[in-house]
């Protein structure tokens, strides 16, 4: 893997503010006393060329929004309305998801289940209502595992009314890129062996769609860092040299505050966490953010370089508790539980699954491209029959089993749940999310309020297992 390592080159130093375009989501609108006036962006999805290195690589072809990679960040305050007309300017058809927002399922981005595609050249409006602040992001949902390895992603972000108090408020869009020696991206989507292992790893990481070499930061300083895992398959694992982040937000949605476990801020696919980072070294200094997560496959982001003259003498004691979302609270006593087996892949002992309503062999799957199931089902478009009809008001436990050798990433549409256990042990922060890492042969149970009419994906966000047959559909009615 010939990019990973590039340790000499001459990557570019990055002092990332919080950008801005802006947007927001929908549910209980009377939650907001007054709605301000609706805010309006514009998206095109294209191609087009990015430098991750500048003067060490040539330049590489991508799939973008805007003509940047990541997409423009949108960043509104809780509440607002946002109307997003989105542009095709790719030779195929595309929509755009809303990740972890809770918004009306007309506007989920689900092509043919929430909408019809958008064709090329043509456009489609996304219009919904902010009702929880915290980190998202947005992606297309066709051909996912292709449009999201090309470069197509953004960061969304809803502000609290009122924030906590820090200095900085950044995004970290982090990104892994299959590319080869001439820096074009590897055309091998959707080949078996990514399809029935790990997903598609890329052998480049970016951060914010450059490999930057420095980080720049002031003694004193107090940051508040939004990280946005916007891969196709990779998990991060990071750790902060000298440092004590501390964890304030999970897919957005607020936890108390507390420290990752051993030090190591894990973050599948699709999954964000917000980070407050207290910089207490002394200027002049410099300390590694890592990446550790694979065994053996260590490597380091960048340098965090301390600037000569401190902010601050004395580090910042504000409050960093955020506020609540309005998620509703699911009821425990009177949940209906639902088993959710998930099958398949390389060293998996699944022999066979249901394919459109017939049984298929494990070879005759592999014919079709598909390797793996929910509770014996395979899926092959977004469109087909609900795994579960949930009535509207209703409270629901997830109980899901990992019974394959990999890790898989559950993501649920246009709801948040309560992530309660993992093998059995309750879980300490039962924290909100809507994208849950279930490790190999774990047992993880979540609970929801299926408060939101329609007919929600809930998939692995390993694109390749998505697109392996790993979805299925929640119908709330």
């Amino acid at each position: 893997m010939p990019f990973r390592h590039l340790t000499t080159m001459r990557r570019r130093s990055f002092l990332t503010g919080s950008a801005a375009l802006a947007a927001a989501a929908t549910l209980p609108r009377a939650a907001f006393a007054q709605m301000p006036a609706v805010k309006e962006f514009k998206l095109t999805a294209a191609q087009g060329r990015t430098s991750f290195a500048a003067d060490v690589i040539p330049s590489t072809e991508v799939w973008e929004y805007n003509g940047q990679v990541p997409g423009p960040e949108i960043r509104v305050k809780q509440g607002e309305r946002v109307r997003i007309v989105v542009k095709n300017g790719l030779a195929e058809e595309t929509t755009v998801h809303w990740h972890g927002l809770r918004l009306p399922n007309a506007m989920d981005g689900v092509p043919h289940l929430t909408q019809k595609p958008i064709a090329t050249g043509d456009s489609f409006t996304y219009e919904f209502d902010c009702v929880d602040a915290g980190t998202f992001w947005y992606h297309p949902h066709s051909r996912s595992s292709v449009q999201v390895g090309r470069g197509l992603s953004g960061p969304f972000i809803v502000e609290e009314r009122e924030p906590i108090a820090v200095d900085r408020d950044i995004t970290w869009a982090l990104n892994d890129w299959r590319l080869l020696k001439d820096a074009s991206i590897s055309n091998d989507f959707g080949n078996m062996h990514d399809m029935s292992h790990a997903g598609r790893i890329g052998n480049f990481i970016t951060v914010n769609g450059i490999s930057p070499e420095t980080f720049e930061v002031r003694s004193g300083e107090r940051i508040r860092l939004r990280l946005i895992n916007t891969s196709n398959a990779r998990i991060f694992g990071l750790t902060f040299e000298g440092h004590a982040p501390t964890i304030v937000a999970m897919d957005g949605h607020p936890v108390t505050p507390h420290a990752p476990e051993k030090g190591q801020v894990v973050i599948g696919p699709a999954m964000r966490v917000d980070l407050v980072i207290d910089m207490t070294a002394a200027p002049g200094s410099r300390f590694k953010v890592m990446d550790s997560f694979y065994q053996q496959q260590e490597f380091r982001l960048f340098h965090m370089v301390y600037a000569d003259k401190p902010l601050r003498a004395e580090p910042r004691t504000d409050a960093i508790a955020l506020p609540h979302n309005p998620v509703p609270e699911p009821d425990l006593a009177t949940a209906q539980r639902h088993d959710v087996v998930l099958g398949g892949g390389m060293m998996g002992q699944m022999a066979s699954a249901q394919v459109g309503g017939e049984t298929m062999d494990i070879r005759t799957m592999l014919r079709h491209g598909l390797i793996w199931a929910i509770n014996g089902v395979a899926s092959t478009e977004h469109v087909h029959e609900p795994m579960a009809t949930l009535k509207r008001g209703t409270s629901h436990i997830l109980a899901m089993e990992n019974e394959t050798a990999w890790w898989h990433p559950m993501h649920l549409h246009g709801h948040a749940f309560r992530v309660l256990s993992r093998n059995g042990v309750p879980t300490r922060h039962r924290e909100w999310r809507d994208t849950v890492l279930v490790a190999p042969r774990e047992r993880v149970e979540v609970a929801f309020v299926a408060d939101n009419p329609g007919d929600w994906m809930f998939h692995c966000h390993v694109l390749e297992h998505q697109a392996g047959g790993m979805m299925g559909t929640v119908r709330v009615i």
